[in-house]
This record gives structure tokens, C-alpha cells and sequence, in this order.
């Protein structure tokens, strides 16, 4: 434990961190050990998180911390969420849907009006409700701007028609905004946020829990809407048509996010490496005597701390409203490949016992692989970062 506490988000030279952050970074830490940690294989088994979790975190006022106060938050700033995010990744889960909650909440903030948000975000924020934002469909992914799913005006309601695929917190969701399109020969501009209660929608479908690769504590599902009217007050903003501009302005912040995550899972592996070839010996020597194991080590602890001093600038930028399109690119590819990087080397320090789910590390290398393709894959994240260098 004492050795886990060495790894932090926050550092000395951290600019952004005053004692508030301090104080919220370690009580979120001792209420993860103490409720989250113990039941990330339970999760995994079951497929999702106790709904009871999430009612745990929002009492303790971890969510919603650069929210109002006068909408059940703690009046803070956004540095709150990254640290949650990041206190999640140290211990190693990657089950809890927070990451989706906190986008929906700073959508809603941002574009909602005062009465949705007086509506939605204290549910929210304390657990009473969980979120999810249905994005992905069948046939596009990254390609928001062709997303297929529409909705129809029916009077004083919507219609929406369509399916998505591939959305966390799917099955527990009981707030869904729909990325959907209210004109669809307009392109990016027909698309609209829509979001719909899902308590009792007539013609709301969730599909099957999806088997995946990794992050198998994860809901995620199919979900299909046949006719579900949802009234036109549950659009997202003052007008139809501004939903892909929403998704694109809030992006930063969620791929800065993944490149925070991917740093709380690479202190959680080195820290798990670390104890296990000081315990293992191979041909009478501990492994973590061999010049190789502290070449590795030494190579991933350097890349943790280049991605700490990257992402923590990030934060500083993302707080002054000066965190571009470009730089968010980069924290979301370099983050999310150097902690699959990291994830190998420590794998194979373990050795065969790095192959078995028993051990931590095996768990990690599996649900690191999709921080490379959600949040826009790293593809489309070097071709941005090309953009913005073609002037």
C-alpha cells in the first residue's frame, strides 16, 4: 500500500492542485481501496457495476465536482473529475462508467437549459442515476457527421429511429444522450443531441451485453429505438442541428481523460511489477536483480512520468480554456499506446503467471487495448495532430 501511494496524479510541481484537490485526491483514493478495489473481479465476472456503487461515490461526492453547487456539485472545476478518473486507473478498474457519466454531466452543463439541468444533473451527480451517450452505430464510428439513427418531428415529440453498438453503460443507463439526425441531408449539421429517460420508452430496446476482449466490468450494449417518442424539450441546446458542433467542442476533454486513465493504469502495473520481481526468483536471484527487469522498469517508469508531466499540463490548459484539438490528440494517442507498451513489458516480466487472469497484470493488457480505438482511434488522432501542422 505504502509502495501504491508513491504514484499520484498530483506532483510538487503540479501548477492546477491546491489543498482542496489534495484532500479530494486521497479520500477518493482510500474510498476506491476500500469499495472499488475489492470488487473489480466480481464486476468483471458479473459484467457490470453494483448499482449500489454508484450510489457509494455520489454520496461521497466524488462525481460532479466542477459542477454548481446549486445542481448537487461542489462548485470546483474539472481538475476534480480528472482525478477521479485517474484514482480509478491506480487501482486498477476499469469496470465504474464514470468516464461516460462526467462527459454527459459536461454536456448537460454546457448545452442544457436550466431546466434540464436542474432536472438531470443532481440525479446524476449522486449516483441516482447513471448515464450513457449512444454515439456508435452498426455502420459508423468515428464518422459521426453519417450517423444513421434519426429522429422525426411528432408535434410537441421526436421519433427516433435507428440503432447503436458498442455504448458503456448500456444496460444500467437510465439517461442516454442520442446522437441522432434531425435533418438528414444536411450532413454535419443535421446531427442533434437528444437525450431520452429511458424509464418506460415505448420502443426502447437494450440488447445484449457484449462479450469483449477486455474492460468486461463494463456494460456495454446494443441499444435500438423503433418509434420512441422523446418530447422536443430533450433536445440538447436552443436549436436542431447544433449536435455535431456539442460532440466535437467537448472532445478534448474526453480524450485528455483517456490519456489520464491510461496513467493510472500504467502507476497501478509498475507498482504490481515492482512487488512481483522483488518477491520472484529465477536461478537464486530476485528478477528484479537482473540488468534487464531494471532496464524495463526503468524504461516504463520514464514513461509514466513524461505522460504525468504531459497530461497535468493538459489539465492546466483544459482549466483556461485553452486545451486545442490538436494537443488532446496527442495526450489521447500517446497516452493510451504508451500504456499498451507498458502493459507488455510488465506482462512479460511476470512471465507465465503474467499470462494467468489470476494475476492483475493479465486483466490490465486486455482492457488496456480499446483506450487505442474509443474516443476516436489513433489513427484519426495523428491524422488531427498532421491537420494542424498543414498551415
Amino acid at each position: 500500500l505504502n509502495r501504491k501511494r508513491n504514484m499520484s496524479l498530483i506532483k510538487d510541481t503540479t501548477t492546477w492542485a491546491s489543498d482542496e484537490h489534495k484532500m479530494f485526491a486521497d479520500s477518493t483514493r482510500k474510498l476506491f481501496e476500500a469499495e472499488m478495489a475489492p470488487n473489480v473481479d466480481k464486476w468483471a465476472e458479473q459484467g457490470i457495476v453494483d448499482r449500489a456503487f454508484w450510489k457509494t461515490v455520489g454520496q461521497q461526492g466524488v462525481m460532479g465536482g466542477a459542477i454548481a453547487e446549486d445542481y448537487g456539485g461542489s462548485g470546483g472545476d474539472i481538475a476534480f473529475d480528472a482525478i477521479a478518473i485517474y484514482e480509478q486507473g491506480r487501482v486498477g478498474d476499469t469496470g465504474w462508467g464514470y468516464g461516460i457519466q462526467t462527459i454527459v454531466i459536461h454536456y448537460i452543463n454546457a448545452y442544457g437549459s436550466e431546466e434540464q439541468k436542474s432536472k438531470w444533473l443532481p440525479r446524476l451527480i449522486s449516483g441516482d442515476s447513471v448515464a450513457a451517450i449512444a454515439m456508435t452505430e452498426p455502420g459508423t464510428g468515428s464518422d459521426l457527421q453519417n450517423v444513421q439513427t434519426y429522429a422525426e418531428k411528432d408535434g410537441n415529440h421526436y421519433k427516433i429511429n435507428g440503432s447503436k453498438i458498442f455504448i458503456t453503460n448500456g444496460h444500467t443507463a437510465d439517461l442516454i444522450v442520442v446522437v441522432a439526425k434531425t435533418d438528414r441531408g444536411a450532413g454535419a449539421k443535421g446531427v442533434s443531441l437528444i437525450v431520452l429517460e429511458t424509464e418506460e420508452a415505448e420502443g426502447f430496446r437494450r440488447g445484449r451485453n457484449l462479450k469483449k476482449l477486455g474492460m468486461k466490468g463494463s456494460d456495454t450494449a446494443e441499444l435500438f429505438f423503433e418509434n420512441v417518442r422523446v418530447p422536443t424539450a430533450n433536445l440538447l441546446g436552443p436549436e436542431e442541428g447544433q449536435g455535431f458542433y456539442q460532440l466535437m467542442k467537448q472532445l478534448p476533454w474526453e480524450r485528455l481523460m483517456i490519456g489520464i486513465t491510461a496513467l493510472g493504469f500504467i502507476d497501478f502495473a509498475i507498482a504490481e511489477t515492482v512487488k512481483y520481481v522483488q518477491d520472484r526468483k529465477a536461478f537464486g536471484n530476485r528478477i528484479m536483480d537482473f540488468q534487464n527487469t531494471r532496464f524495463k522498469l526503468a524504461e516504463c517508469k520514464t514513461k509514466a512520468e513524461l505522460l504525468r508531466t504531459f497530461v497535468n499540463d493538459g489539465i492546466t490548459r483544459l482549466e483556461a480554456g485553452q486545451l486545442d484539438a490538436a494537443t488532446a490528440s496527442m495526450a489521447k494517442w500517446w497516452g493510451s499506446q504508451t500504456q499498451n507498451e507498458v502493459m507488455h513489458e510488465c506482462l512479460q516480466l511476470h512471465g507465465g503467471y503474467g499470462f494467468m487472469m489470476e494475476f492483475p497484470i493479465a486483466r490490465l493488457y486486455a482492457d488496456s487495448r480499446v483506450q487505442m480505438i474509443y474516443g476516436g482511434t489513433n489513427e484519426i488522432m495523428k491524422e488531427l495532430i498532421a491537420r494542424s501542422m498543414d498551415v
